[in-house]
């Protein structure tokens, strides 16, 4: 399993953002992404996910067997905002996502319950979202990434509100997925507590990478 993007290119307006961004991670790999506020990385991040088109270029997909397809049919996308209604209940919005997703070939996610204790919030679910503190609302929808399988984890931020301790069950949670094949992408201005991965750094308006690896 391979993400491969080629000549990449996004746009905001008239305004061109970042060009010919190319790289490559496979299985049981992890890229960070980082750069100055406005270097573009959230765009990039959107773009993989099939949430804003590529002014230039390719990103893709591909598994043994089956043919290349487009990054966000088999990626759980992680933003700014955690994609949870306020008045339902943590396991309510759970089993809505588990359902809405199901699984992609290759894997099963795990019970709702299961991930609500693997994000150390069990006990909670019964609550409405809204009601919990904004590193739980941060906790709870990391949870989403467990319920329903996706081989690849667009992640914007994901420690934004955290704890230290949080920090670290979120990063044991990026390590199991890896460790089962996964690919993980973030950006991110925090360390993530991940070994080993590769790197791509962000300059901006510029429009032109730096030391990508």
């Amino acid at each position: 399993m391979r993400l491969v993007a080629e000549g990449l290119s996004a746009k905001r307006g008239e305004d061109l953002i970042f060009q010919d961004i190319s790289f490559e991670i496979g299985s049981g790999e992890a890229l960070v992404v980082k750069g100055p506020n406005g270097s573009g990385k959230s765009t990039l991040l959107r773009v993989l996910a099939g949430l804003l088109p590529a002014h230039a270029g390719t990103a893709k997909f591909l598994a043994a067997a089956q043919p290349a397809g487009q990054i966000g049919e088999a990626a759980h996308y992680l933003g700014h905002r955690n994609a949870m209604k306020r008045e339902l209940t943590v396991e309510e919005n759970l089993s809505f996502w588990k359902s809405f997703f199901g699984d992609f070939a290759g894997g099963a996610g795990v019970p709702v319950m299961e991930a609500v204790e693997a994000v150390g919030l069990g006990g909670i679910a019964h609550l409405p979202f809204g009601y919990l503190s904004a590193g739980q609302q941060r906790r709870m929808a990391m949870a989403k990434l467990l319920v329903a399988w996706r081989p690849i984890w667009i992640l914007d931020e994901p420690t934004a509100a955290l704890d230290a301790a949080a920090e670290t069950m979120f990063a044991g949670l990026v390590t199991a997925h890896l460790a089962q094949g996964g690919i993980a992408i973030a950006a991110t201005h925090q360390p993530l507590g991940l070994e080993g991965v590769k790197e791509l750094r962000m300059t901006g308006f510029a429009g032109v990478m730096e030391d990508v690896w």
